[in-house]
């Protein structure tokens, strides 16, 4: 199973429901809160592709981009198979 990390802040429900998401489906992810720790938001930034807006969500080397892109994921069946990679 590849690593997912979900760049968050705690004020912010886009990112609950992500997380809520992923908790659903029973995996392990490595949440980042740029809030708590605001040194980590440019690597979110760079990695996101400009991307400043949080949830950004990555699972592997893949950038899934935010809560709207991880529902329409599931929606399309494409979820699991990436979360199986």
């Amino acid at each position: 199973m590849p690593s997912i990390d979900i760049y968050t802040s705690p004020l912010c429900g886009f990112c609950h429901a992500a997380k809520r998401l992923l908790t659903q489906k029973g995996v392990d992810f490595n949440e980042i809160d740029v809030w708590a720790n605001p040194t980590r938001k440019p690597e979110m930034i760079q990695r996101a592709n400009g991307g400043r807006t949080v949830p950004q969500i990555f699972i592997g080397d893949t950038h899934v981009g935010g809560c709207d892109e991880i529902y329409a994921l599931e929606r399309a069946g494409n979820l699991d198979p990436l979360l199986q990679a």
